[in-house]
């Protein structure tokens, strides 16, 4: 397969991407992939390191506002267009996926414009803009969460999940919370506010966390996020709180290998963050971020509060006691705590990957046919 990935700016896009790609390679080792990201966005430091060849362009998002940037943004755009067609035109892609992101609109659109066949990857329960504007004129539309069906073309839409959670579904993890210094027989929650931590999250742990040290029935990980973590740890100190059953990092490198050893995620409820959790069975309570386009990480956490998998907790609701409290109920009853952990697992999909892959393929063979049949 010759395969060109376009996807960029934050984690959500890129870990997606690079997940399809792993699956890809794993079937058909002698693909040729070619990542197609920004100069911008986090793609340029994470995807070289993968060892996958890589192209930026230069592009930006259109400001919500009326303003003069917006015709910058325009003509970056066309300029990406052009830049894409060459690129398209030297790799020569069997087919074209996007994830999303502004990077993605201008690689699809050109690829859409040379009738090369594309496929866009939502992971979000409300589709972004970029995927909303490529929808007409790609062949497939492969959906995370089924509520996404009714954003789209009816007829183009199919549901694979998110390929990320097939990735972390399958990897080894030869690891134990006994490195953290913790029991691996306890109850444990992790706390993790996304990769630049969430100030109202942390204020809300430091609020209970002398609270929480003074029972010994269960422990935690709390993730402040770098730039946080000074902040928090004076705090804490001033508040004489240690513990080896509260540990605090400013962050955590093997994400991967620590959730299938928690019993509890409070997060952020980031489409990747819910892959993971889904394919794993992991209960959670989600604090969704306000700050996000069309308030899409709330419905994404809807969806798993509506089946028993998570409970939901909007940012101007949350308090210490409140927090603590719904924290310590889940983690006190393992009944329920089973309960949120099948009902997480049934909105999984350990397997999405491969079903994007098996879409791609079967795209790659009509679009074969239909060269042949001309």
């Amino acid at each position: 397969m010759r395969l060109i990935v376009s996807g960029g700016g934050t984690g959500g896009h890129i870990y997606p991407a690079l997940a399809l790609v792993e699956s890809v390679l794993k079937h058909e080792p002698d693909s040729q992939i070619l990542y197609v990201g920004s100069y911008r966005g986090l793609e340029g430091s994470i995807v070289p390191k993968t060892g996958i060849d890589f192209k930026q362009l230069h592009v930006q998002g259109f400001s919500r506002s009326l303003s003069l940037t917006n015709l910058k943004t325009v003509n970056l755009f066309l300029k990406a267009v052009k830049a894409s067609k060459k690129i398209i035109s030297d790799f020569k892609p069997d087919i074209v996926l996007g994830t999303g992101g502004y990077v993605s609109g201008a690689v699809l659109y050109a690829a859409q414009r040379m009738a090369v066949p594309t496929v866009i990857n939502e992971q979000n329960s409300i589709a972004g803009m970029t995927n909303k504007f490529l929808s007409r004129g790609a062949e497939k539309i492969a959906i995370s969460f089924p509520h996404a069906a009714n954003q789209f073309p009816s007829g183009k839409v199919i549901l694979t999940g998110n390929p990320r959670g097939q990735q972390v579904a399958e990897q080894k993890h030869d690891f134990s919370l006994s490195e953290f210094d913790l029991d691996p027989k306890k109850p444990t929650v992790l706390i993790f506010g996304g990769s630049g931590g969430a100030l109202k999250i942390n204020s809300a742990i430091v609020g209970f966390a002398q609270r929480f040290v003074k029972q010994d029935r269960l422990q935690a990980i709390f993730v402040t996020g770098r730039k946080y973590f000074d902040s928090v740890s004076t705090q804490l100190a001033d508040l004489h709180v240690s513990s080896r059953h509260f540990v605090v990092l400013p962050y955590l490198d093997n994400m991967n290998d620590v959730l299938p050893k928690i019993s509890l995620l409070v997060s952020r409820s980031g489409a990747t963050t819910l892959a993971e959790i889904t394919a794993l069975g992991i209960p959670s309570i989600l604090v969704p971020s306000p700050n996000v386009t069309a308030n899409h990480q709330e419905k994404n956490a809807r969806q798993l509060e509506e089946i028993g998998a998570a409970e939901v907790i909007i940012e101007t609701e949350l308090s210490a006691a409140k927090l603590y409290h719904d924290m310590t109920d889940i983690l006190d009853d393992p009944a329920k705590l089973a309960t949120m952990a099948q009902a997480a697992k049934s909105l999984g999909h350990p397997d999405a990957a491969d079903k994007l892959y098996e879409l791609l393929t079967q795209l790659i063979h009509e679009n074969q046919q239909k060269k042949t049949n001309a």
